[in-house]
């Protein structure tokens, strides 16, 4: 099993950063744009809870694939955990977790664990290939994120018990 832990500052509050990070449809435009990533089910817009489940499907490595995620754990606004419930890995958990540095500023860290199939194959793949990719894959993603919070990102508003949201815009 490999581990990958990325950390980036976000000069925005920490319930905005909560909420951008398990934004779909934020999800999807900062993503490598190759990989051509779509929600395609479950949830697929707005903002992923407790419980929920999304699928996506990309393109990797030259394979068209699709990955299901449940949140299997969630504590607003400091954590949440997806967890591969389907796709290419043999086992697959995702950490995010967020830390309010001051009231304008929060330190958003990924802690992503993954197994690939295939046994010896598997465990060299994850050495050679995977974990530079996921490394570089998490890093992109999030530069891109913390662009889009810190320059006025649209965000739905927060409803635990509502998959459909309203938009609201958070100028600086």
């Amino acid at each position: 099993m490999i581990q990958v832990v990325t950390e980036i500052t976000i000069n925005a509050p920490i319930e905005r950063c909560f909420d951008a990070a398990r934004d779909i449809s934020l999800h999807t435009q900062t993503v490598w744009a190759h990989t051509r990533e779509q929600a395609v089910s479950g949830v697929t817009t707005g903002l992923i809870g407790d419980g929920d489940t999304v699928t996506f499907e990309a393109t990797h490595l030259g394979v068209r694939q699709r990955l299901t995620s449940e949140i299997a754990e969630y504590e607003r606004p400091y954590r949440f955990v997806d967890q591969m419930l389907n796709g290419a890995f043999k086992s697959m958990r995702h950490e995010h977790s967020f830390t309010q540095l001051d009231n304008h500023t929060t330190r958003m860290t990924d802690t992503l664990k993954f197994e690939a199939p295939l046994g010896v194959l598997g465990w060299i793949a994850e050495r050679i290939v995977l974990k530079r990719y996921m490394t570089a894959f998490l890093e992109s993603r999030n530069r891109k994120l913390k662009i889009i919070v810190e320059s006025g990102y649209v965000r739905p508003v927060y409803n635990d018990n509502s998959q459909n949201v309203n938009i609201q815009t958070n100028k600086k």
